[in-house]
């Protein structure tokens, strides 16, 4: 087995609302499509690594206190983390040092989903 997560959803009640806050704060371009009734905006990923997406109508509710997914927060989390407040979320966790594995964060999205970055500076 290559990696513990193959894939990971974050719902969302406002879909587009979610979406531009995920763009401004990863600073990408997530790529929205519509499948059996439920909307997706799929995350930037390759072929070897995990991939994810902002989700609407697939029967799941923005949640705190589920499970928690950790973004890839680039050279420095410090970066989209700083994105978050003026996107519409809060920072829960600031940039923190857990030795020798680098740096995390976490922050409530826009939706009330909580949801971490990583990095190793």
């Amino acid at each position: 087995m290559a990696n513990a997560v193959n894939w990971f959803e974050l719902p969302s009640n406002d879909f587009n609302r979610a979406v531009d806050f995920y763009n401004k704060v990863m600073d990408t371009e997530l790529q929205p499509m519509e499948s059996n009734g439920m909307q997706m905006a799929f995350f930037p990923h390759n072929d070897n690594g995990v991939g994810g997406a902002v989700t609407k109508g697939n029967g799941s509710d923005p949640n705190a206190n589920g499970s928690l997914v950790y973004l890839n927060g680039g050279d420095d989390l410090a970066t989209p983390l700083g994105r978050v407040e003026s996107a519409g979320g809060t920072v829960v966790l600031p940039k923190t040092a857990i030795g020798e594995n680098g740096f995390i964060a976490m922050f409530m999205d826009c939706e009330g989903n909580k949801v971490g970055l990583h990095s190793m500076n």
